[in-house]
């Protein structure tokens, strides 16, 4: 059985939950309290050594970590990864893009507002606004005749993008000023269902939320 080594708040983390849930796969979980420095403990840094969850444990004792290289060993064989070798490159394309011009962006901006840290990472902030922008009319302009990322379907694609774009109005993005990304997000709400919450930083009261 899979061993997910997971943090409630970590949009990185919801995804894989996420992808599991949807295939119906079995797993167990091992909360890491990351502000606590498990993540940085010895026996941690020996399944991920960049000291980040998530980290899927195999039952053979190895570990994958960096939460889209999970999604795409779960989802190998399953219509959440097309085969044919043009979609499974976009595929690909949409994660890169999610790691580099979402997450550490949108990503950021949402912890630092909803943790207390917005004002000690002030001389960041307006970058990161901009390249948070810039993301979403990417988006918006990939989505104007699609309804999702690479297929007519859902695709591990948009699993990782969704994952922080749909809560960038918590950080002061204005998600209706991005109409083609507001009905790829309901689109991408119906299809992964109601059963996978977003759990707030203020469930850990070492987060500072």
């Amino acid at each position: 059985m899979f061993t997910l080594y997971d943090y409630l708040p970590s949009q990185n983390a919801w995804k894989v939950r996420v992808l599991l849930g949807l295939l119906g796969i079995a797993y167990e979980t091992r909360q890491v309290s990351i502000f606590e420095g498990e993540s940085r403990t010895e026996d941690f840094l020996k399944l991920n050594p960049a000291g980040a969850v998530p980290v899927l444990g195999l039952d053979n004792g190895e570990a994958i970590a960096e939460s889209n290289a999970i999604l795409v060993y779960l989802a190998e064989g399953t219509p959440f990864l097309p085969a044919d070798r043009f979609s499974r490159a976009k595929v690909m394309q949409w994660l890169f893009f999610e790691q580099y011009h979402v997450e550490p962006v949108i990503g950021s901006l949402r912890f630092w507002t909803l943790t207390g840290r917005l004002e000690r990472n002030q001389a960041m902030v307006a970058g990161k606004s901009e390249a948070g922008a810039r993301a979403l009319g990417a988006l918006e302009r990939s989505l104007q005749d699609t309804p999702f990322l690479v297929s007519g379907s859902l695709t591990i694609a948009d699993i990782a993008v969704y994952a922080y774009s749909h809560l960038a109005g918590d950080c002061g993005f204005a998600l209706a000023d991005y109409p083609a990304v507001g009905a790829w997000i309901d689109r991408v709400s119906d299809a992964i269902g109601p059963a996978y919450p977003v759990h707030p930083y203020s469930i850990d009261p070492h987060s500072g939320g």
